[in-house]
């Protein structure tokens, strides 16, 4: 398996300020719990979709938190990638109609995660600022203030989506076969 240092060094040189944010969200000083630090994390990666990277992010997680954080970080990601898609469509149509119709989507972990309400609503934040569900990030921000986290965790929690999420983007560069330059571009 690919540890994190070497998907860090796989980075292209376009990419160094990824890779040195990288280095710093996940290790620098910040408000963040180490549960809710590597949580925000491996959801992020999931919701990334680069597994080279998923699987780095979480095998360093697992060195650091219990297990039931990177459960909750994946039901974060597979919960919110249904949800802001759900909800994103209601939300740019604008049609008040559909904002009347139940979701019925089963969203029981929410209200129910392994580790803490106020944790799972902090990870879902970050999975929905890359997902771009403009109504799920204004009511997950709004559930984890009132759950007595801080702006500076909210802040430090998109900090490392925004992140990993250009990790991802950084890997795949690395791994892009080259465009022959005698060759059109497709």
């Amino acid at each position: 398996m690919m540890t994190l240092d070497r998907v860090r060094d796989a980075f292209p040189e376009a990419a160094k300020d990824v890779r040195l944010n990288l280095q710093s969200v996940l290790s620098g000083p910040t408000a963040l719990s180490d549960a809710q630090r590597w949580g925000v994390a491996v959801a992020a990666a999931y919701a990334a979709r680069q597994p080279a990277v998923t699987a780095a992010i979480t095998a360093e997680a697992a060195r650091v938190v219990d297990a039931k954080v990177i459960d909750d970080a994946k039901a974060a990601a597979a919960l919110m990638a249904m949800n802001n898609v759900y909800y994103r469509f209601r939300h740019v149509i604008g049609n008040p109609t559909y904002a009347t119709r139940p979701a019925r989507l089963r969203m029981n972990r929410m209200v129910q995660p392994a580790t803490n309400r106020v944790d799972f609503e902090l990870v879902s934040l970050a999975v929905s600022a890359i997902n771009g569900c403009e109504a799920c990030m204004r009511a997950h921000e709004r559930a984890v203030l009132e759950g007595g986290l801080t702006e500076e965790h909210v802040h430090e929690a998109v900090r490392i989506a925004a992140t990993v999420n250009a990790a991802a983007i950084a890997y795949e560069m690395s791994e892009a076969p080259l465009v022959d330059a005698a060759s059109p571009a497709a």
